[in-house]
């Protein structure tokens, strides 16, 4: 997680993004916008870094990540664990153009498959997809060029998170490394997790995938084709935190026992109560998903760092201070492990 130096709060009147791409293609998104519920919103094939997937419902709508908990009750708790947080404590954008943020791919279910060594939890990592050949669909461009593995190095170099998050656009399959390494001969991963995006399966108890807290990690950024499109956020966000105990549900693996932290899954919601109307469109769009869907504590590390993609088209001239116009005061911790019998 890192921090990025703040621009002039005046830079938000001439807009957020570089520019927008067209929308277009032919899935079933929130809404039921028709057509199928397989990814992909560009007839895509190939490799496709950044693929526009805004049109594609990314696991069901009763899914954890896409819950509106905009009236869930309030923790008991809840102002305890944002005076740990830091009442004043900004929020943090952790997404930008390269080297920053995590970035994601999109392949066809023809792209080959690619053997991962596992270094650090193996017993933990899936091999590839269950009930199919073991492997992860890496590109070959991966190996050689930069921007395909979080840290924006070619080959993920040795240092650094290094995500690696890839979805099989035709099967709707996400694909995510973490610690991942092409060492010249052989793909190495500290850990592996494999969801299928059609369903709502969770990993086992216990377990770990590429985050902290055993989530997925692609349906939690913020994504740009998502900002920038015509259509609202319609997920939770992920947030790190500097510290966490335990863990609660949708999480299934703890990495962290400071008594006094909130636990992994924790869900914070931006207040009702908080103006949003004077920030421009897309940030708006933001932090509205923020209020209805809240953030989902899945990480270790920076201090209220909500994680986006590593995308050229982010101008953080305008996401550092609107970001950090909020603080963790103007958030609230909804009742731990509220909607898990909604989410079957």
């Amino acid at each position: 997680m890192r921090h990025y130096v703040a621009a002039a709060f005046a830079a938000l009147a001439i807009g957020l993004f570089v520019s927008c791409s067209d929308d277009s293609g032919d899935v079933t998104g929130p809404g039921n916008r028709g057509g199928s519920i397989f990814g992909g919103t560009s007839g895509g094939t190939g490799v496709q870094l950044l693929e526009d997937f805004s049109n594609a419902q990314v696991f069901p709508a009763d899914n954890w990540w896409n819950l509106d908990i905009s009236r869930a009750p309030v923790d008991a708790k809840s102002s305890t664990y944002i005076s740990w947080i830091g009442t004043g404590q900004q929020l943090h954008p952790d997404m930008a153009p390269p080297p920053w943020g995590i970035p994601y791919i999109g392949v066809s279910q023809n792209q080959p498959l690619s053997r991962v060594t596992f270094t650090g939890y193996g017993s933990e990592s899936d091999a590839g997809l269950r009930g199919a050949a073991a492997g992860y669909p890496i590109p070959e461009e991966a190996k050689a060029q930069e921007n395909y593995i979080e840290n924006a190095a070619a080959g993920g170099n040795t240092s650094g998170d290094r995500h690696m998050l890839l979805i099989d656009r035709d099967r709707w399959i996400l694909y995510e490394l973490y610690g991942t390494r092409w060492t010249g001969s052989r793909w190495e991963a500290s850990s592996g997790a494999v969801f299928d995006l059609k369903s709502n399966g969770r990993r086992p108890e216990g377990w770990t995938s590429t985050d902290a807290a055993g989530l997925a990690v692609f349906p939690g950024l913020v994504r740009y084709d998502e900002a920038a499109g015509p259509e609202p956020i319609r997920h939770a966000l992920r947030v790190a935190l500097r510290a966490t105990n335990g863990h609660v549900w949708p999480a299934s693996h703890t990495a962290g026992n400071n008594s006094s932290a909130p636990p992994l899954g924790t869900r914070l919601r931006l207040k009702a109560s908080k103006d949003i109307s004077g920030y421009p469109p897309q940030v708006r769009k933001i932090f509205q998903a923020m209020k209805t869907y809240g953030l989902i504590v899945a990480d270790n590390g920076g201090n209220m760092y909500v994680t986006g993609t590593m995308d050229p088209r982010w101008d953080n001239g305008v996401l550092n201070p609107a970001f950090h116009s909020l603080h963790a005061s103007d958030f609230e911790v909804i009742t731990l492990g509220w909607g898990a019998s909604m989410s079957r």
